[in-house]
């Protein structure tokens, strides 16, 4: 049995999805930091320790690996510099690792991406292939899962775009939009992640996790400005400008950090190839309501939730998944109510929530006493 977990990289977005899981199953998760007080969110949660430690130091990675049952390796970098290469990071670090994994025992899931290819064009998938070599020579048993484009309430991709919109009357199309993708849905890929260090994926497979709809980078956009209710031009941009836009800014503050990696239709496709492992979502439609993060403690899966249109009617939920992370601005986080089918709403639809909390003995004084 699966215990305690050594999650590394764990502390971003994919990453707290995957701790909540694995807490949620009654496992110890173990994420190492160099600024533990910048994870505030993830500390307060049960079963949860995040020690601050350098994993590029080999003993103290080796050290780290005692007393665990499972690795799970999420290092990874999106663009070159500040001293790290996508050599040094994915394919080194990503050996050393392992050997540290083989060498204590346990089990090790390492997560690529979707697109890994060594004869790529663009040399964050080439890393991303050899680093799969150097896992499945150190540790043939490691199971290996890529997933596709990932989107959630706290994604840096949809809600990057989403703000562009709100400033810019023009969205970029890179490559004319064409390129497709299979987005995955952060939750289920941590579901997967879960269940693999869980033991029910087959050691040292790979598996491709793609999510139910293959859509074009257009449709991506036109999704994104239909659900912020923007009316903007999406304005093809070719690959050549864009690696040019992205090149100046990257210099740019705040939150408008471009980084193309594609270099074509053909080696830009972010798609399931084998459908291994592929995440069904079933065309459930879910409403995503913002709570403060002093009730979060209180809710749970399952609760019971009243969603009341614009119309006035009323509909039941159910809460489906808790955020595991929170706003550091608003302090807020997100809980996802699954809506039952034929509910009347659609997407971009506003929508208040009351989720029931259930009864609770409280102390009742005179208002004079107060």
């Amino acid at each position: 049995d699966i215990k305690k977990v050594l999650l590394l990289g764990g502390s971003g977005f994919v990453g707290t999805y995957i701790a909540n899981r694995l807490s949620q199953r009654g496992i110890e998760v173990t994420i190492p930091t160099r600024r533990r007080e910048r994870n505030k969110a993830l500390i307060i949660q049960p079963g949860i320790e995040m020690p601050e430690a350098d994993i590029n130091c080999e003993q103290t990675l080796t050290e780290l690996m005692h007393g665990h049952d499972a690795v799970i390796n999420l290092v990874g970098i999106l663009a070159e510099g500040g001293g790290q290469s996508f050599d040094a990071v994915q394919v080194k670090g990503a050996e050393t690792i392992a050997k540290a994994a083989a060498a204590n025992g346990g089990r090790m899931v390492h997560v690529s991406a979707i697109g890994a290819d060594e004869n790529s064009l663009s040399g964050y998938f080439r890393a991303k292939a050899e680093g799969e070599k150097a896992v499945q020579a150190a540790l043939p048993s490691a199971t290996i899962m890529r997933p596709s484009l990932l989107f959630g309430p706290e994604d840096q991709f949809t809600n990057r775009f989403a703000a562009l919109a709100r400033i810019s009357p023009v969205l970029p199309l890179v490559g004319g939009g064409v390129n497709t993708v299979q987005p995955a849905y952060v939750a289920d890929v941590a579901d997967a992640v879960a269940d693999a260090v869980d033991g029910k994926a087959k050691p040292g497979a790979t598996y491709e996790l793609g999510g139910p709809e293959v859509l074009t980078m257009r449709e991506v956009m036109q999704i994104i400005l239909q659900i912020t209710q923007r009316d903007r031009m999406l304005a093809p941009l070719p690959f050549g400008l864009a690696k040019l836009q992205s090149y100046v800014l990257q210099f740019a503050p705040g939150p408008f950090t471009l980084t193309i990696t594609a270099t074509d239709p053909s080696t830009g496709a972010n798609l399931s190839k084998q459908q291994l492992f592929q995440i069904v979502r079933d065309g459930r439609l879910e409403l995503d309501a913002e709570v403060p993060e002093t009730d979060l403690a209180g809710l749970a899966e399952g609760q019971l939730a009243q969603v009341r249109m614009d119309g006035g009617g009323v509909i039941e939920a159910r809460v489906r998944a808790v955020a595991p992370s929170i706003d550091s601005r608003t302090r807020l986080g997100v809980v996802h109510l699954a809506l039952p089918p034929g509910s009347g709403l659609r997407p971009g639809m506003f929508a208040r929530a009351e989720i029931v909390l259930g009864d609770a003995p409280a102390l009742v004084v005179p208002q004079s006493a107060v």
